[in-house]
C-alpha cells in the first residue's frame, strides 16, 4: 500500500494510547492524523498495509474511526482524504467493485471457470474527501465520490457512485441527497476564499478565539467582518513568511 501525507511528517507514534486502535501519524508542527487498523482491504478481506498495490492519501489533522475500510480491487485506484477530516466508526470506502452491466452477462466468467475470459472491469476515478469535512458512522462511499471542503455526511448515508458535492453543503440519505447548506452564499464564498485548512498550525493558534463563534448565528454582516479579517491576517501571515 502506497501511503503519502504531508512533507512535515516525521513518524508514527506508537507510545500514543491511541496507537491500539490506529496507526498515529505525526507532524512536525504537533499535529497528527489517525488511520484504523485494519483499514485497507482487497475483496478477499485481505490486510493491504503491506501489499504491493493501492495508492492513499490523508493530510494532517485527519483521522478515520475505528472499523472502517477501504476496498481496492486493482492498482489504479485512490481514495484521497484531506485536512481536519473527522470520520465516524464503520465508514466504507468502495472504490470498485463493478461488474460489466453492458455485456451478455454481469459475470466475471474468468474467476469461474479455466478457459473463460469477461470484459474489462469497468473502473471508477479517484474517490476524494477535500478538507474541513465531517463524516457520520457508517456513512458508505461508492467509487469516484468527490465530497467538497466544508460538507457534513449524515451517519449511514450511501454516496452513490460519481458522486459530487457541493462546498458546505450537508448530505443525508440512500442515496444521499442535499438538505441544506451550512452558511449562506455569501458566508461560503468567503471561506472558500478563507481556505483556512491551508494555513500553519501557528497561525490557527493565533486566530483560535475567531473559530470559537457561532458563525451560523451570527448576523451575516457580522459573519463577513470575521471572516474578512480573517482573511487579511491570512495576507498578513503569508506576507510576512515570503518577506
Amino acid at each position: 500500500m502506497n501511503i503519502q501525507t504531508e512533507e512535515n511528517f516525521c513518524g508514527l507514534d506508537k507510545k500514543s494510547p491511541l496507537s491500539k486502535n490506529f496507526n498515529i501519524l505525526r507532524y512536525e508542527d504537533g499535529s497528527m492524523s489517525t488511520i484504523p487498523h485494519g483499514f485497507f482491504r482487497d475483496w478477499l478481506d485481505n490486510d493491504l498495509l503491506d501489499a504491493g498495490f493501492g495508492d492513499f492519501y490523508i493530510g494532517r489533522c485527519s483521522g478515520v474511526g475505528v472499523g472502517s475500510v477501504v476496498k481496492y480491487d486493482t492498482a489504479t485506484q485512490s481514495l484521497k482524504i484531506g485536512r481536519y477530516v473527522a470520520g465516524g466508526l464503520r465508514l466504507k470506502f468502495i472504490l470498485n467493485g463493478q461488474h460489466d452491466m453492458e455485456s451478455i452477462s454481469i459475470a466475471m466468467l474468468s474467476f469461474l471457470a479455466d478457459g473463460l475470459k469477461n470484459t474489462p472491469v469497468p473502473q471508477y476515478q479517484d474517490t476524494v474527501i477535500k478538507n474541513d469535512v465531517w463524516i457520520g458512522d457508517e456513512a458508505m462511499f461508492l467509487g469516484g465520490s468527490v465530497v467538497e471542503n466544508g460538507c457534513v455526511i449524515g451517519a449511514r448515508s450511501l454516496l452513490p457512485p460519481n458522486f459530487k458535492s457541493e462546498p458546505y453543503g450537508v448530505y443525508v440519505g440512500s442515496p444521499a441527497r442535499l438538505v441544506r447548506f451550512r452558511f449562506s452564499e455569501k458566508i461560503r464564498e468567503l471561506l472558500l476564499q478563507l481556505e483556512w485548512w491551508n494555513m500553519p498550525l501557528n497561525w490557527l493558534r493565533v486566530e483560535n478565539d475567531k473559530f470559537l463563534l457561532n458563525l451560523a448565528r451570527m448576523a451575516e454582516g457580522a459573519a463577513i467582518d470575521v471572516l474578512q479579517g480573517l482573511i487579511e491576517s491570512k495576507k498578513q501571515m503569508l506576507k510576512k513568511s515570503r518577506g
